[in-house]
């Protein structure tokens, strides 16, 4: 699997230096600039430290299962049009190289419920959908949401309900607040059916 993250930091350089002081003890497989620039800090079959505790379907050990890419973004601010086509410019061979599916594409918020939150509601999911390097939900039937999004791959056991609303609202709806909602559950739905995790 892939796993995205924004590393919150003011720069790509500072953020560059972070990732490879051995004291800070964290790595990410690519760092991508704002402005597009890219590069590769640990090889694509080496195990990099990005993302911490955290599950996604059967997988456990979310390290030791996925490429993880970093962009630089402090969180509070939309993803530069540069950073975007480098990042789709990326994925699109790495997916073809590794047989890793366009659902298998997932946010550091969706692996660490209620730990982490990035790549945050401003990163553009729809956009990645659009080209087949993610998914994107269409409304079906509203089913069981927690059930759904167990299936689709959130980790509803070890999160509370609202816990698991959050992280599936800041992908699919960040700016959707208040309760569980028939939207919700008919997103829900329309993922588990198309996209079970394995």
């Amino acid at each position: 699997m892939v796993v995205l993250h924004y590393t919150a930091m003011q720069s790509a350089e500072a953020a560059r230096a972070r990732l490879c002081a051995p004291e800070v003890e964290v790595s990410a497989h690519y760092l991508i600039a704002e402005d597009g620039r890219t590069w590769q800090m640990v090889e694509e079959e080496r195990r990099a430290w990005h993302a911490g505790a955290g599950a996604w379907g059967a997988v456990r050990d979310v390290n030791s299962h996925s490429i993880g890419i970093e962009l630089a973004n402090r969180g509070d601010h939309p993803f530069p049009e540069p950073q975007m086509r480098a990042l789709e410019g990326l994925l699109a061979p790495m997916l073809a190289r590794w047989s890793i599916p366009p659902e298998r594409v997932v946010g550091h918020s969706d692996t660490a419920i209620a730990r982490k939150i990035d790549p945050g509601p401003r990163f553009d999911w729809h956009r990645l959908a659009r080209r087949g390097l993610s998914v994107w939900p269409a409304p079906a039937s509203p089913g069981d949401f927690l059930r759904d999004c167990a299936r689709f791959g959130y980790d509803s056991a070890q999160a509370g309900a609202e816990e698991v609303l959050c992280a599936f609202r800041l992908r699919f709806r960040p700016m959707a607040r208040g309760a569980l909602e028939d939207r919700d559950r008919a997103l829900a739905a329309d993922l588990a059916a198309r996209w079970p995790a394995r």
